[in-house]
């Protein structure tokens, strides 16, 4: 493992000679892609069209769609500098502290984990972790405050793991450190060189720690202990096992490192009795939690700031140069290994602000590619266009309302309460498999298409979009305008405006089909996925 980590260090020192004096990351995107273009006779998509920018970068940076007036200010914007000066606007959008958070919550629980003490919760989790974003805190510092969970918040994510170190292990490793340990829970990893012993060396970071909880009422909160004592035994192989068979136990040891160096404990210690009334545990005689959230969050950690880059770059551009992003192994080497040490390099020398991170990347030209051509791959691996993803069940919810003008009022109707935010975390709760794959399910065709959640924001009501177009005098063709830059960030084709024009038209009484043209454009694939 020394070798292995010499190496790394060696590769990002090279990396900093490689970069030309100031230059800025996004120019070190731009020149590694377009070698690698080159090099495999691959010609690029073009420089993408305004709206199209508009419309993605809107979706990625802030969780939504741009309203109409955006739209139309930044298409008539004939400033050179615009898309830079919009980038920056939204970054400082709070809303991007939501999206973002949005975007990590699912990445640390999942849409459904498996431990209902983490849904019931989830609420507080999220709050906490769009602050982080909001507040700019470091990715590095924010990981060891996940670790230790003493920030009211942010407990929930080891709340998760309650009575079960070994799946903190696995989501640990692999979130922060990019490393897949599961196959070696059973057995030693078959395809890497990490073993069981390797596996129940984390683990036992993890085993003393103690979810505590206090009810106020039907409120249940909780806060994270830890004991002095207590030791992962290890019995071999699952093949291995048999009846009263017990096992050794097995030290704490940092992953491909050296093992945790710990006081030995007094042989009369006792661990103190369980506290009650809500009363905290007493501070351990020594932490390992501590230990583990220091390692893990240590700028010189071999593993973090490359995950954390690869990951973020994965978030914007598809895929990871590593794919799939959190299986950094030898058999699985990044496709542009120099980039990656680039972007882990400038990470660290930025004190782990992803802000930062995010504002190059999508600052690059190759962000900024367009998503059409011959190409149908939705995630290019070469890059060469942009990247189509489904969009999350709360930028749905966020870009329908921003579409149809369903928050005219300031209102939230009744039937997008809680009951209906349920139904489309239901039905496009899960878009992708962890892969960036991507298949549509009859479930959610069917609710598109019949649901009344999507009806809703359809229908017309005071000063919606429905009813600002019916009550409007303009011509129609100015209208079915307005309605395309209000769903699809862009202005209507020639043949969509006369086909439109005409359809509304021909009706002296033009309100149900104005909302079935709505219903149509939102149904379709262009506003389904971002591109």
């Amino acid at each position: 493992m020394k070798l292995i980590t010499c190496l790394i260090l060696t590769s990002l020192a090279l990396t900093s000679s490689v970069m030309q004096a100031d230059e800025p990351l996004r120019g070190v995107i731009d020149r590694e892609l377009a070698a690698g273009w080159k090099s495999k006779n691959i010609t690029p998509a073009p420089h993408s069209a305004d709206a199209e920018f508009l419309r993605r970068v809107f979706l990625d940076l802030v969780g939504t769609i741009p309203s109409q007036d955006e739209t139309q200010k930044f298409l008539a914007d004939a400033d050179a500098a615009k898309r830079e000066k919009l980038i920056d606007r939204l970054l400082a959008d709070p809303r991007f502290a939501t999206a973002q958070a949005d975007t990590w919550d699912l990445v640390l629980f999942g849409r459904n984990p498996g431990n209902a003490d983490a849904t019931r919760k989830r609420d507080g989790f999220k709050i906490w972790l769009a602050k982080q974003f909001a507040d700019g805190v470091s990715y590095d510092r924010m990981v060891r405050e996940l670790l230790l969970g003493e920030q009211p918040g942010s407990e929930m994510f080891q709340v998760q793991f309650r009575s079960q170190p070994e799946e903190a292990t696995v989501l640990v490793s692999r979130i922060f450190l990019g490393t897949q340990l599961q196959c070696a829970r059973c057995h030693d990893h078959p395809f890497d060189r990490w073993t069981q012993k390797d596996f129940y060396g984390m683990t036992g970071f993890f085993v003393r720690v103690v979810v505590q909880e206090s009810s106020s009422g039907n409120n249940k909160a909780y806060t994270l202990g830890e004991k002095s004592t207590g030791e992962v035994l290890f019995s071999g192989a699952a093949k291995d096992q048999g009846p009263g068979k017990k096992g050794e136990p097995v030290k704490p040891k940092f992953l491909g490192g050296p093992e945790l160096t710990e006081p030995v404990m007094p042989k009369d210690f006792k661990e103190p009795a369980a506290p009650k009334n809500g009363e905290k545990m007493p501070k351990p005689a020594f932490s390992r939690k501590e230990k583990i959230a220091a390692w893990v969050a240590a700028p010189d950690n071999p593993y973090l700031a490359r995950a954390a880059a690869n990951r973020v770059w994965a978030q914007f551009m598809g895929r990871g140069l590593v794919h799939p992003a959190d299986d950094f192994t030898e058999q699985n080497p990044p496709s542009h290994p120099e980039l990656l040490n680039a972007m882990a390099t400038g990470l660290k020398s930025h004190q782990f602000d992803l802000k930062w991170l995010i504002r190059e990347i999508v600052n690059s030209r190759a962000y900024q590619l367009s998503g059409t051509g011959s190409l149908r791959e939705a995630l290019p691996t070469s890059f060469e266009r942009a990247r189509v993803r489904p969009l999350s069940a709360e930028e749905i919810m966020a870009a329908m309302r921003k579409a149809t003008g369903y928050d005219a009022e300031g209102k939230t109707p009744a039937n997008l309460g809680n009951a209906g935010n349920e139904y489309f975390m239901r039905y496009f709760g899960e878009p992708t498999n962890g892969l960036g794959e991507f298949q549509g399910s009859l479930s959610e065709h069917l609710f598109l298409n019949n649901g009344e959640h999507v009806r809703g924001f359809v229908r017309r009501k005071k000063g919606n979009l429905a009813d600002q177009l019916l009550v409007s005098n303009d011509p129609w063709e100015q209208r079915v305008e307005r309605l395309f830059l209000s769903v699809l960030s862009r202005p209507p084709k020639p043949a969509e405006l006369t086909k439109f024009t005409e359809y509304l038209k021909s009706d002296p009484k033009p309100e149900p089909r104005l909302e079935d043209a709505i219903w149509a454009l939102l149904n379709g694939s262009e506003f389904r996925f971002n591109h």
